[in-house]
């Protein structure tokens, strides 16, 4: 947890009722990880301000975790991050998610999830390939415009003034209007 406590009742469900990232990703004290891990955490009050919580998921245990919090960054560790790190030590929700590999180790994962509990977005990176965070935020903002509006977001919506929704009425009556049974 983000004071350094263990918790084994841990539940993505105590967060119902908010959005949700969750991030896997393959190793603690490694050479990619420790860049998202504290870009995330530089960056987690924006999550916040958009009522999301952040998780990060891998696959070492509690005391790796916590060794890892615990070590300065100038020494490979990544200090007190603010979100909760869960043990996927049994591998359940790596594979639950789908981003297991045959070498048990989790993909890049993440996993956008509404205040429903339903997954809005997803992908998956290899192990040599970070995530932006900044392509997450937007992500988030677009899920939350959909949400608030109704709109739909095309491609490139970046969120701003000029960022224009699309009224989904119009792209129903086209949908409607295609007729699956003519040949």
């Amino acid at each position: 947890m983000p004071d350094d406590t263990i918790r084994d009742d841990f539940s993505l469900e105590e967060h119902d009722g908010k959005y949700r990232v969750i991030f896997f990703y393959p190793y603690d004290f490694s050479f990619v990880c420790p860049t998202e891990l504290l870009a995330l955490d530089a960056r987690l009050e924006e999550f916040q301000e958009r009522d999301c919580e952040v998780l990060a998921v891998s696959v070492d245990s509690h005391f790796s975790h916590l060794a890892w919090k615990k070590t300065d960054e100038e020494d490979g560790g990544i200090g007190p991050v603010r979100y909760p790190m869960v043990s996927d030590l049994k591998k359940e929700i790596s594979q639950a998610y789908g981003v297991l590999t045959d070498e048990g180790v989790s993909l890049r994962g993440t996993f956008l999830i509404d205040r429903r509990g339903i997954v809005r977005h997803a992908t998956v990176n290899e192990m040599d390939l970070g995530r932006s965070v900044q392509e997450l935020l937007r992500t988030l903002d677009a899920v939350r415009h959909i949400d608030e509006t109704g709109e739909l977001c095309p491609a490139d919506w970046d969120g701003t003034k000029n960022s224009k929704g699309i009224a989904p009425a119009g792209i129903k009556k086209r949908v409607q209007s295609f007729d699956l049974g003519s040949s």
